[in-house]
């Protein structure tokens, strides 16, 4: 059976991409941003998942205000990356893995789960940019499924439903057949706000006791509601949300490899974490 070998949290902020294209990975300001990962693809060369299961959310390249699916899940045989309007260099396309991605699909509507399903499916930065500082030569040796969760128009999953999604992609991905190694990626945050009155807001203390329920106490941010997630982390931090997901596919179980943390980075909080399942 195809077993998780992991999962990778990580923000997404689209001047990644601009430090990326012009280089600035040893500025004194991106510097330790970048430096972060240096033991996560040193990981990863040890660990060659075969699959990366991406855990995001779009932000109008894929879905707009008025189509704003609550979880997606891409079934297409390829992702490509548009223009963003961000000024970031698009990437090569990605290779989706169809297989999977079905299995996926049916597992979680079994479990009662409500999915838009994308046959056809553009990728934005939230997708891309992980994949480009976990492999910058963007070569990438993994097939992928996204799955979307939605974080821009309320209403928004409870951080409860979330974890619960999680869950069942573990339960799903243990019951495919095969051998594949699956690393799942979630993608966003950490505190921030990019607009209103609280605009720049960064709450580095909720973002560390976070990082660190992850592998002490997982549910812990599980009794937020999602305007008190809001509140304490700012308009767009609730992107935790994929981190929480991503954390739940492992079980019940697991041990944090690596973390760092940075602030800020254009005005958001940057976390990484590196987490392995443990046998029950």
């Amino acid at each position: 059976m195809a077993r998780i070998i992991g999962a990778i949290t990580t923000s997404h902020v689209p001047a990644i991409g601009g430090a990326i294209a012009r280089q600035l990975q040893h500025e004194p300001y991106w510097k330790p941003f970048f430096d972060g990962f240096v033991p996560v693809r040193e990981w990863l060369a040890q660990a060659r998942p075969d699959v990366v299961v991406m855990v995001y959310n779009d932000h109008g390249l894929n879905f707009f205000l008025d189509k704003m699916p609550t979880f997606a899940v891409g079934a297409a045989p390829q992702y490509r990356h548009a223009d963003e309007g961000w000024g970031i260099p698009t990437v090569p396309p990605f290779q989706g893995n169809l297989d999977l991605s079905w299995h996926l699909i049916e597992s979680l509507v079994g479990e009662d789960f409500d999915l838009t399903t994308c046959q056809e499916m553009l990728v934005d930065h939230a997708f891309t940019l992980p994949m480009a500082l976990l492999w910058p030569d963007q070569n990438w040796p993994v097939t992928t499924v996204p799955v979307c969760i939605n974080t821009v128009q309320f209403p928004l999953p409870s951080a409860a439903r979330c974890w619960r999604l999680g869950e069942a992609i573990g339960r799903a991905v243990a019951a495919f057949p095969g051998d594949a190694r699956v690393l799942i990626v979630g993608t966003g945050g950490l505190s921030h706000q990019l607009d209103g009155e609280r605009a720049g807001f960064i709450n580095k203390d909720f973002d560390l006791q976070f990082m660190q329920s992850l592998s002490t106490d997982p549910r812990w941010a599980t009794q937020f509601s999602i305007h008190q997630l809001v509140e304490k982390t700012g308009t767009q931090g609730v992107e935790l949300l994929m981190w929480l997901a991503a954390r739940a596919a492992l079980g019940p179980a697991a041990r944090q490899v690596h973390a760092s943390y940075h602030i800020p980075i254009s005005n958001t909080a940057a976390g990484l974490m590196l987490l392995e399942p443990v046998a029950s």
